[in-house]
């Protein structure tokens, strides 16, 4: 009953839909360098004051932390709040002497989900759960359990689980992903090829593997957790746990659908800042900013040059505009392609990923301060987000390139 090695997308939406990209330096540049109506001059593009830069001193000796003498700790505090999904659905088959084609109850798939509440919402992936007509919840007792879906956002991956009928279940604590630092170990816990609870521990390998590391798809939010714990196929949902035995993310990913020392996981403060609209809406929705961006830092240097972008460290953060949708809110703030995103909501800007991430969450109908660099000028303006245009069909799956696995990622 294990998983089919597909492909599979996490997606958040970019801030705008429709109209192709224009290079961020083919515009006119005639009143381009003018402020837009109620923008307010600053002396500087920095979100805050850079701190001056301390005079080199010898290095420290390294504080090394000794690694612990077993996890048996962690995966022991953690057993009980882990499941087992099982999903069931109807998949057309053929049969008879004929061929003829026929609609089965099947066994579609099994993941592994956390228990985050004591009467039994459960946190997994949502493509564990997705096309399912039943799905069935083993808890670490064996005992099983219908559950129904409570939520679920596919551009994420995310989704919610609720178990009827139960109470005082072990829940499982949420960390916080962002104090992490690669080399820190982990323990993983899931249903690698339905082999129940099995453990496996490793280090934080790296941080912020954005949809360029990780192309499952090319129109996807990613800000995935790599990890050298071992990862295989029945993993998906399952909780990534520091040292204290608290959830830093959830399993998801893998690399060549197999354990290769490469897996990925959604940080858990991405799922914790969506698990509510979860449960009280069933559905995420989405704020915009209403334009399309991509890193300062992919500028090519004739870009950079006409949009006046020093081609120093210092200056190499931001996102800069590439189209701004019409009659959208940043329309409406008059800013333009070619201006280079900063600063949003009072956060510094360095990734467009970020600016797409708070963009998207900060809520419909919120105005935020936005930090703008435009032909070297830098200035703050007031922006009223609007609700994101949901596309009518998903995204396609990215497909493999010539010389690549033909599976590349995998979950």
């Amino acid at each position: 009953m294990q998983p089919r090695s597909t492909l599979f997308c996490l997606v958040l939406p970019l801030l705008t839909i429709g109209a192709g990209c224009r290079n961020p330096a083919a515009r006119e540049d005639k009143g381009h360098s003018e402020l837009p109506p109620g923008a307010v001059a600053v002396t500087s593009a920095a979100v805050l004051p850079a701190a001056p830069k301390p005079a080199p001193t010898p290095a420290p000796p390294l504080d090394v932390k000794v690694g612990p003498l077993s996890f048996a700790p962690v995966a022991k505090r953690a057993d009980a709040s882990v499941v087992t999904i099982y999903t069931v659905g109807e998949e057309e088959t053929r049969g008879g002497p004929f061929g003829r084609r026929a609609k089965g109850r099947t066994a579609k798939g099994l993941g592994t989900g956390f228990i985050v509440e004591k009467d039994g919402v459960i946190i997994t992936n949502n493509h564990v759960i997705d096309g399912a007509d039943e799905i069935l919840v083993q808890l670490s007792d064996e005992r099983r359990f219908p559950a129904k879906v409570a939520g679920r956002d596919p551009r994420t991956d995310i989704a919610v689980v609720k178990l009827d009928g139960v109470s005082d279940l072990a829940t499982i604590p949420l960390g916080d992903s962002d104090g992490l630092e690669v080399g820190d170990w982990v323990v993983a816990i899931g249903n690698p090829f339905g082999l129940s609870h099995t453990v496996s521990a490793g280090i934080v390998s790296a941080k912020g593997r954005g949809r360029d590391d990780v192309p499952l798809d090319p129109t996807g939010y990613y800000d995935f957790i790599q990890t050298d714990a071992s990862i295989n196929p029945g993993n998906s949902g399952g909780p990534l746990l520091n040292l204290k035995g608290e959830v830093v993310g959830m399993n998801t990913a893998i690399r060549g659908n197999g354990a290769q020392g490469i897996g990925f996981a959604i940080p858990i403060n991405m799922v914790k800042q969506l698990l509510p609209p979860l449960l009280r809406e069933g559905h995420v929705t989405r704020s915009a900013l209403g334009v399309r961006i991509r890193d300062v830092r992919d500028l090519t240097p004739e870009d950079r040059a006409s949009l006046k972008i020093a081609a120093d460290n210092q200056n190499d953060k931001g996102a800069v505009i590439e189209f701004v949708d019409p009659n959208g809110p940043a329309d409406r703030a008059k800013l333009e392609v070619g201006d280079v995103i900063v600063g949003f909501g009072g956060q510094a800007i360095e990734r467009s990923s970020l600016l797409q991430w708070l963009a998207s969450t900060t809520g419909v109908g919120k105005t935020v301060p936005v930090r703008v660099v435009r032909q070297g000028k830098a200035f703050d303006i007031q922006v009223t987000l609007t609700e994101l245009k949901e596309p009518k069909r998903a995204p396609r799956p990215r497909l493999p390139q010539p010389g690549e696995d033909e599976e590349p990622f995998g979950r």
